[in-house]
């Protein structure tokens, strides 16, 4: 059985050009780059080592950075540019493929940031 996708709005307007998926406004009015960033955390940027649901292979773990979506994603970027290697972001978390916390400390306490190591 062939199912039709539900149009869920409206993409583009002759009237105000492109529409953000989000909060279906014009772009030049789009409210979801312009969210607050969430403020519950003590102002100290957290680097540990994770390997929990990745069969063993290890990620680099960046918490507690304050920033909006679309800063935090340019930081993400820089920051997998400066390892060499891969990542994401999540949830307000970076993750970045393999063991780069040495690197990752000395790059964000470069920035101006208070950085601690979390983990063992």
């Amino acid at each position: 059985m062939i199912t039709k996708k539900k149009q869920t709005g409206l993409v583009y307007s002759t009237e105000h050009g492109r529409i953000c998926h989000g909060c279906s406004q014009p772009m030049a009015a789009c409210a979801c780059k312009a969210k607050p960033a969430p403020t519950k955390n003590d102002g100290i940027v957290r680097v540990g080592r994770e390997t929990k649901g990745r069969k063993g292979s290890g990620m680099t773990i960046i918490t507690g950075l304050s920033l909006g979506p679309v800063a935090l994603k340019d930081l993400g970027s820089q920051l997998k540019k400066k390892c060499g290697t891969g990542g994401t972001v999540k949830d307000g978390i970076i993750e970045i493929q393999g063991d780069h916390r040495e690197l990752l400390v000395e790059e964000l306490q470069r920035l101006g940031y208070t950085v601690k190591r979390a983990g063992g």
